[in-house]
């Protein structure tokens, strides 16, 4: 394993971290059927990179619905919380790779877009509760098309981004990471298949594993 140029390491949770996407399509496509919508191609996409109250926001307006942001927010958590609490595991090799991180010194952070009320729970049940030294969600800075959640988390490790990881599996967060100075490490996953290319592209790495980051 080539060991990355880094004292720091910050990761998004769900689909890079966690494997959940699957969860927020399959949230996503019942949203919309159970008002007689179907889900256009590129709605996914659309919202992933939004925080809860951006992307109720979006949804509200781009289909014209009549219910308020905070109630489709409440819809969306009541659908996702028992997944979260019993369904939703690591990335393979995640829970390894964390350990191995810790046992070297480097701080490691979250920069993410999901709830502390929905990931706590698989943190708890995977055994990674104490793994981190900053959290920062995108509802205190702003999305991930910005670089201020990575920036934010950066500054709470007391790492400088030129020495730090980020870890993402969306391509928007991996360039405005990178435009910052970060070293980036795009990590694949099946809801950004079709980015694959350009996230390779776009990173400092590419991995499908995390077991390509483990010396064994």
């Amino acid at each position: 394993m080539k060991e990355l140029p880094i004292r720091g390491a910050i990761f998004d949770l769900d689909g890079t971290l966690f494997d959940s996407m699957g969860v927020w399509t399959e949230v996503d496509r019942a949203f919309l059927s159970k008002r007689g919508i179907p889900m256009p191609e590129d709605y996914h996409d659309e919202i992933k990179c939004r925080n809860f109250p951006e992307a109720a926001a979006y949804t509200k307006t781009r289909f014209s619905l009549p219910e308020c942001e905070q109630t489709i927010m409440r819809e969306w958590f009541d659908m996702t919380v028992n997944a979260y609490e019993n369904d939703v595991q690591l990335k393979p090799f995640a829970y390894e790779y964390l350990f191995a991180l810790r046992a070297k010194g480097i701080k490691t952070g979250i920069a993410t877009s999901s709830k502390q009320a929905l990931y706590l729970h698989v943190f708890a049940r995977c055994g990674i509760a104490d793994c981190f030294d900053a959290i920062v969600t995108t509802e205190e800075t702003k999305p991930k098309s910005y670089p201020d959640v990575y920036l934010e988390t950066a500054k709470r490790l007391g790492v400088p981004p030129h020495e730090c990881a980020v870890f993402e599996d969306i391509l928007v967060g991996i360039k405005s990471a990178k435009a910052a100075g970060f070293y980036t490490v795009a990590v694949e996953d099946e809801s950004s298949l079709a980015e694959r290319e350009q996230l390779r592209a776009a990173a400092d790495r590419y991995i499908v594993s995390f077991k390509e980051l483990l010396s064994f």
